[in-house]
């Protein structure tokens, strides 16, 4: 009796053993990285929590909707720690009870979703559409099939006990109303034989609001497909929807032709009227044809959208009243635009495979004379200057020598009030045993305001000659002679007028200084 005692107490604990051997422990993570999971606790992370239960019954494995809050989307029987560590919002319950997550149909474009309100805001933005969000439709069949179409097709009807056709888009042909049903037929002309109706080919053609091409138009005055001359008699081209790219002279703006209506803008060329003293040739069929966008000027032909510099007479030379103006070809016709005046604004011009393209742009010749070295003086990134050598003088002086001047001189108010000054440009001597000065003065505008004759005096330079007196009253140059020499004169005036409008010159329609 004792021998079955201890055998029955040695199976209750072998039994007992068995029965904690298969507890499932919840992991709030396993060791192979997995959330919320049943399984035995060897298998749970031990740096997470574990519970002998199941998941569903614990805490923080329970099991609700997880609400993503920018992408607007919300997935229901997932754990709370899953969901926390995606960067979700958990909430307790179903997707139904929670009006974040209420469906209703939006529509993107042509096509429609059933997603909730922050997943429409988040697809508009997307597409960069306006949200349009209804709550009143409340299937997905119902949403998909309210989704309005926007391709184009003929659109037959009865009226007046007459089949008739409109081409139109799906969308407007299901909204067309009226007693009699409409039938759609996506990708068809309405002067389609096969669809029995009383529209058929002519040979009108017309432009149509913000498009290039020239069409033509059935009898019914509904658009048909581009005009192609060689398909007037061809029923395939008067049966089906052609795309630009399917119709004559792909890839070509098509200008002044007289069979194809395929223009295009950006190559030069767009649908307009035939008129005699504008277009070269009339087109075979219809009363429009593709203009000719392009511009003749001054006996060279521009492209349409072409802008090159036209400047003024003089400006290349820095002339007094010279100034930078940029040419526009837009429409076949050319309009002047003016730089800013007094040369603060220069036009340059570019190519590139033979289309020109030209602007005004600032002038940066303020702090040219300021600069003391050649490297900083051509500093393009900076400024607009160019560096001069100055004039050295064997035994003489150059009192202000400037070396950085500015590529494009500016033009100055110099007929305002200001001081007066006013210098000779050629030498003046005396009799007997002295000196003469040989100017080259920047400042013989008369008055000028104080800016621009500091600007110009920039330039001044003196050269002291000395002569020797000789006998009967003769006298020989002995120091600076070149000074007398009228090159040294015209050398000193080209540094005046680098700076501005200084220094002797004529201005732009050749009228000389004073």
């Amino acid at each position: 009796m004792k021998n079955k005692i201890i055998f029955s107490l040695v199976l209750g604990i072998f039994l007992i053993s068995l029965a904690y051997a298969d507890i499932s422990y919840c992991c709030e993570k396993t060791v192979n990285g997995a959330w919320c999971q049943n399984s035995p606790k060897e298998n749970c992370d031990e740096g997470f929590r574990s519970t002998p239960a199941s998941c569903e019954a614990t805490s923080y494995c329970k099991l609700g909707t997880c609400m993503d809050s920018q992408e607007g989307t919300c997935m229901e029987n997932s754990p709370q720690k899953v969901c926390e560590e995606s960067g979700g919002v958990w909430k307790l319950g179903s997707a139904d009870e929670i009006p974040q997550c209420s469906l209703g149909c939006c529509a993107i474009g042509d096509g429609a979703a059933f997603v909730t309100q922050t997943r429409c805001k988040r697809l508009s933005s997307i597409y960069s559409l306006k949200t349009d969000f209804r709550t009143d439709v409340a299937s997905e069949f119902e949403c998909i099939s309210s989704a309005k179409s926007s391709a184009k097709g003929a659109c037959v009807f009865e009226s007046e006990y007459q089949r008739t056709c409109l081409l139109l888009s799906q969308a407007e042909c299901s909204e067309r109303g009226g007693t009699n049903e409409s039938e759609f037929h996506e990708g068809y002309l309405c002067s389609d034989e096969s669809l029995g109706t009383d529209c058929g080919p002519t040979e009108q053609t017309r432009c149509v609001e913000n498009r290039d091409e020239v069409y033509f138009v059935d009898s019914c005055g509904n658009l048909a497909n581009i005009y192609d001359a060689s398909k007037i008699k061809d029923k395939n081209y008067w049966s089906k929807i052609y795309d630009k790219t399917q119709s004559c002279g792909t890839d070509s703006g098509n200008a002044n032709s007289a069979s194809c209506g395929n223009c295009d803008y950006y190559l030069g060329s767009m649908c307009k009227e035939y008129k005699r003293d504008a277009d070269k040739v009339q087109p075979n069929y219809g009363n429009f044809i593709c203009r000719d966008l392009s511009c003749n000027f001054d006996g060279k032909k521009y492209n349409h959208g072409e802008t090159w510099c036209q400047n003024s007479e003089g400006v290349d030379k820095n002339l007094p009243g010279s100034r930078y103006f940029r040419a526009v070809c837009y429409n076949g016709e050319v309009s002047i635009e003016p730089c800013a005046d007094f040369r603060q604004e220069i036009c340059l011009e570019s190519k590139v495979e033979s289309f020109s393209a030209a602007g005004c742009i600032a002038n940066k010749w303020q702090d040219c004379f300021s600069q003391s070295s050649q490297k900083d003086c051509e500093n393009q990134d900076r400024r607009d200057c160019v560096w001069m050598e100055k004039v050295n003088l064997t035994g003489g002086n150059t009192s202000k020598g400037v070396q950085c001047v500015a590529k494009f001189a500016p033009g100055f108010k110099f007929w305002e009030s200001g001081s007066q000054t006013q210098t000779s440009t050629t030498p003046t001597t005396t009799t007997g045993n002295a000196s003469a000065g040989a100017g080259s003065n920047s400042s013989n505008f008369g008055a000028m305001p104080s800016q621009s004759q500091s600007l110009c005096s920039l330039a001044d330079s003196k050269c002291t000659v000395q002569y020797e007196k000789k006998l009967f009253g003769s006298k020989k140059c002995v120091k600076n002679c070149e000074c007398l020499d009228q090159k040294w004169q015209e050398t000193q005036n080209e540094i005046c007028v680098s700076i501005g409008d200084c220094g002797n010159s004529t201005n732009f329609i050749g009228v000389k200084g004073y």
